[in-house]
């Protein structure tokens, strides 16, 4: 009896391509062509129903000899066409699709052990059905009454032509090199992308360093200085806040010791009473209940949600898997923008404070980037004051995570206004796909080395050689020459009519003329 028959009889009941007798679930994506039948992933989600956020892609077999992409749809040829059965299903996702570790949970709760255990010991030395057997074990929990592998090369669990893959663990069981970037409580994973590969290979951080090399010392720790206050200002432009100066230096300073302290659940509580000081609206640390992002009927309170924050009983153990994640990750040669979007993105979407978590999930990154040594030692990265100039980029590639998950979620409102989650969610923020999110970062860190960075260097060496202007020319004190270069930024290298009634009122035409063409000399016609 070939393995093809033995899967038909255990898995009768189960329809794969022929659906017709059940709703279509994937109603977010474009419609298939006609004659195209689903293979993979979207085969087995529709055939067990299953409850998952939609992938970012799907696939499907074509009726032409062709490969396509049509929007959210990958299409095979026919001869790429799997075997209509469970094995053969999960062997074309992994083969073609990589890991989706949210649709194989959803599916292995769906299924009696028994059914994995026949579909291992049909082929006990295939390389596909090892994988199988490991991540049915890895997800579940459960052993499964199979004796260890015996024979048979180790196999990577993640094909690295399909997804950024961890550094490898040995699974003696299953002759299996789980290369998962992450454990069983916080495992995102990005795709392998030509956007991804193209970034990675452009090594921004030596482009960043060459140019610090170039750069004289003074002139690079004041360009540190003010890109450090910059970015702790846009961190709270984002949240749509205007603190006083104070505040944002006192949070430019936590920033500047970003990667000097071991992350723990402490130390990001820590943090959050260094964004929020005052605790008299809020109870500081992890929630202790449901939280969310969004807005609240005006009439009658309702809560509105965009985002809904992980369980209040899930935090610690999300947040204790992604700080181990993150460890993991730091010890091996994962890329350091990777590692800071599966940090960073992971608390955010986690949510695990009652406030403070945008800011705290920013500094995050500057902590993953300084920690891997990625930034220049006594620099930060502005990446926050990019994110503010990309800010409807930044809410779709937020909204990217969330929209998809919302309907997912069954809520209730509180009598305070808030939401109680009712069904479980652990696999949506433990488990997800995080491209989206590691594209939107590192275009940030490539503007910020590549624009950013030496436009500030530049600005301050003109500022610097049109200071030395004035000085000579005028005797007028670093203050007040301070305060004269600004005003001409501000009119495009012009005195204003109050600077020439009001603060300047005392230079001659002469003099504002030679200021105004010295300025022209220097900076052109670019404003800043």
């Amino acid at each position: 009896m070939t393995p093809a028959t033995k899967y038909a009889n255990f898995m009768k009941t189960v329809k794969y391509n022929h659906f017709s007798d059940k709703p279509s679930i994937f109603h977010e994506f474009p419609l298939l062509p006609q004659g195209s039948t689903l293979a993979g992933y979207s085969a087995l989600i529709q055939a067990h129903q299953l409850k998952v956020a939609a992938p970012d892609f799907l696939c499907a077999i074509g009726p032409k000899h062709q490969l396509l992409t049509l929007g959210t749809w990958k299409l095979f040829t026919p001869r790429h066409r799997p075997a209509d059965t469970l094995y053969g299903h999960l062997t074309f996702a992994l083969k073609y699709e990589g890991i989706d570790l949210q649709v194989l949970s959803a599916l292995f709760r769906t299924l009696q052990a028994d059914s994995i255990t026949k579909l291992v010991l049909a082929e006990p030395t295939g390389s596909y059905s090892r994988r199988i057997w490991f991540l049915y074990e890895w997800l579940s929990g459960k052993i499964l009454p199979i004796s260890d592998a015996a024979s048979g090369n180790f196999v990577d669990l993640i094909n690295s032509k399909l997804q950024y893959p961890g550094p490898a663990r040995d699974s003696k069981r299953h002759r299996v090199r789980n290369n998962l970037p992450g454990n069983q409580a916080f495992c995102p994973i990005i795709r392998r992308t030509e956007k991804l590969d193209e970034l990675i290979n452009q090594n921004l951080s030596a482009l960043a360093a060459e140019q610090i090399g170039k750069t004289h010392a003074d002139l690079m720790s004041r360009a540190a200085a003010f890109l450090l206050l910059k970015d702790s200002k846009a961190s709270y432009s984002i949240e749509g806040e205007s603190p006083p100066h104070n505040r944002l230096t006192r949070w430019g300073n936590v920033i500047a010791q970003a990667g000097q302290r071991k992350l723990s659940i402490d130390e990001l509580e820590f943090l959050q009473t260094e964004v929020i000081p005052d605790h008299r609206f809020i109870i500081p640390g992890l929630r202790m209940e449901g939280g969310f992002v969004g807005e609240h009927d005006r009439v009658t309170g309702m809560p509105l949600p965009d985002h809904i924050s992980a369980k209040a009983e899930d935090l610690e153990f999300l947040i204790e898997g992604m700080l181990k994640t993150y460890f993991m990750l730091l010890s091996s040669n994962y890329n350091p923008v990777l590692i800071a979007t599966l940090l960073a993105f992971g608390f955010v979407f986690i949510h695990p404070f009652e406030d403070g978590n945008g800011r705290i999930h920013r500094y995050l990154i500057h902590h993953a980037l300084a920690e891997t040594a990625f930034v220049p030692k006594g620099l930060v990265f502005p990446v926050s004051a990019v994110i503010l100039d990309r800010i409807e980029l930044y809410k779709k590639v937020l909204e990217h995570f969330s929209k998809r998950r919302l309907g997912l979620i069954e809520w209730r409102p509180t009598a305070q206004n808030n939401i109680e989650v009712l069904n479980n969610t652990l696999d949506l923020y433990r488990f997800f796909d995080a491209t989206e999110q590691a594209e939107f970062l590192f275009d940030c860190v490539a503007e910020t080395v590549k624009t950013t960075l030496p436009e500030e260097v530049t600005y301050l060496g003109k500022h610097d050689q049109l200071n030395a202007f004035i000085k000579n020319y005028i005797d007028m004190p670093d203050r007040k020459v301070d305060l004269l270069i600004r005003f001409l930024h501000q009119n495009a290298g012009s005195f204003s009519k109050r600077a020439i009634s009001k603060e300047f009122a005392a230079l001659s035409a002469e003099e504002r003329q030679a200021i105004e063409s010295r300025y022209q000399a220097i900076f052109g016609q670019v404003t800043f």
